[in-house]
């Protein structure tokens, strides 16, 4: 018989082989939107099946060796009370039927089997079984919109705002009321991770996490969990666990890269009492996540509330570093350069500026040092935009040490063996030449650049600091004077055109050339006409 997912799952049960072909037979399963998944001659049978196959209809015998069938019922509804028996029984066992409907079956049916009123039967099960499921549908709404709700709630607390939600102080928050610690789970590498996944990629990571904290934290006594930020997960514990935030921020970085082969961080706050201190619960514990800017790894912080703050005047600007710094990228001494950025590391951990603050003096040494490389006249590959943005994405200071060493390292290193700027411009004429050769094939900036013999960011810097356009705008230009000139001198129709200079959709074509000309091809036609 042809099944369909979407089916509701039927089990027949009878000791007589020719009332199960019957069954089998008479009823137009298909046509109910019904499947048979499974025969079973007894009880003993019939009870391994639904086990196995999960119906949700039973159709059987009331009378049979073994199990009966009102034995086999309470046996299945007591594993399951939303499935649906129908019995068929004898002129003699109405005693049974009674029992049978007493005991939760939902219809029976007297022997010798009248086919359409069974097909009625069946079809008034369905109906309950329908009705079932939107019930079930109906609760999980309201169990998710619950949930939902608490989450915001929780949220708008953290981020220091109740005002807006007093209309849901119907929700459940008993577990506040009692001393709790908050652990702040947060991603490391987020940012980048963020840029590599697509948007459907991001969602499943994001959801198989949350799925592993929340089992994770029914297992570990945890009193709810939920995502705050992107990236970033809030647990909540009841205070008597707070001998164990080692371990229990140890075991959720290690579940968290079994599963999914990311890694985490975890923060944990001091304990405090009531929704109203969820805000500062949340500073707390991300004051302790502050640390790792410096450890440069995974682990486990706790904020014991006895850290010690440096005093941020005692952290100056490194300006004897800077100038030595500029010293050697006037020399093209990368060997000295990288000791001084290794010293510039240990000179921020010696004295451990907030992050912000340590980010700030980084950012500045960053443009000064760019700068110079800017003031000899040397070509760079990456534009300061891109470096800075780089060093954002990094979550530790060995991280951006290691970015500002590998990026001006790499300059030095191009700038030895720099080409004059007449090669430059010779190689940005070859390649402007070959757009002009190739502006109506599918043509893209890699293949131009490997033309070039350049890398990608390499060459769109060179080719913008020659011509004055990125790739894209020089490419768009020629495409449209080239349009231009076949509508001007020739009797080729509008649409056609598109293709001939490298569109392959005629409305996006007419699009770039409004976009550049301040009219349609048909306008610019007409007025030329």
């Amino acid at each position: 018989m042809e099944t369909s997912e979407d089916n509701y799952r039927v089990i027949l049960v009878d000791d007589e082989p020719i009332i199960l072909r019957s069954l089998k037979v008479a009823i137009p399963w298909n046509e109910l939107k019904l499947t048979i998944v499974g025969e079973a001659r007894n009880g003993e049978e019939a009870l391994r099946l639904v086990r196995e196959l999960s119906p949700h209809m039973i159709i059987s015998d009331i009378r049979m060796p073994g199990i009966d069938g009102i034995t086999l019922m309470k046996e299945v509804l007591a594993e399951n009370s939303k499935r649906l028996f129908i019995f068929i029984s004898g002129y003699g066992e109405f005693e049974y039927a009674r029992e049978a409907l007493r005991e939760g079956a939902f219809d029976y049916l007297l022997k010798p089997i009248d086919h359409d009123e069974l097909i009625e039967m069946i079809l008034r099960a369905k109906k309950a079984l329908e009705k079932q499921m939107e019930n079930d549908k109906l609760l999980h709404s309201v169990q998710m919109l619950s949930t939902l709700a608490r989450e915001r709630m929780f949220a708008e607390f953290i981020d220091g705002n109740s005002s807006p939600l007093q209309h849901m102080s119907w929700l459940e928050n008993s577990e506040l009321e009692s001393d709790f610690f908050m652990a702040v789970i947060q991603l490391d590498h987020f940012m980048k991770l963020d840029e590599r996944w697509t948007m459907e990629e991001k969602r499943l990571w994001l959801f198989a996490i949350r799925n592993i904290l929340g089992e994770w934290s029914l297992e570990h006594g945890g009193l709810t969990v939920f995502p705050f930020h992107s990236g970033e997960w809030i647990l909540l514990f009841p205070s008597s666990q707070s001998g164990k935030k080692e371990s229990l921020g140890s075991d959720i970085i290690q579940q968290i890269k079994i599963n999914t082969k990311l890694s985490c961080s975890v923060g944990f706050s001091q304990s405090t009492v009531g929704i109203e201190q969820l805000s500062s619960a949340y500073q707390s514990a991300v004051k302790a996540l502050y640390r790792r800017f410096y450890r440069g790894q995974e682990g486990v912080f706790v904020d014991s509330g006895s850290d010690v703050v440096s005093d941020p005047t005692e952290a100056k600007y490194p300006k004897r570093l800077e100038t030595e710094i500029l010293g050697c990228i006037r020399t093209l001494n990368k060997g000295r350069m990288l000791f001084l950025f290794d010293e510039t590391q240990s000179y921020l951990e010696t004295y451990a500026p907030t992050k912000e603050m340590a980010e700030r003096m980084i950012v500045e040494l960053t443009v000064v040092l760019y700068r110079q490389f800017e003031q000899m006249n040397l070509l760079l590959e990456w534009s300061l935009e891109g470096l800075l943005q780089e060093l954002h994405s990094q979550e530790t200071l060995s991280g951006i040490m290691d970015v500002l060493k590998v990026n001006f390292g790499k300059w030095i290193m191009e700038s030895v063996g720099n080409h004059s700027r007449e090669n430059v411009q010779a190689v940005i004429s070859k390649t402007q030449e070959y757009i002009s050769n190739n502006y109506h094939k599918d043509l893209s900036i890699e293949e131009v650049s490997e033309l070039a013999d350049l890398s990608i960011s390499h060459f769109c810097m060179l080719f913008k600091q020659v011509s004055g356009y990125t790739f894209l705008e020089y490419l768009t230009q020629c495409r449209i004077e080239k349009a231009r000139y076949i509508l001007k001198n020739s009797n080729v129709k509008v649409y056609q055109v598109a293709p001939l200079v490298g569109y392959q959709d005629p409305r996006y074509f007419t699009q770039v050339f409004k976009k550049v000309t301040g009219m349609t091809p048909s306008e610019f036609r007409e007025e030329g006409a």
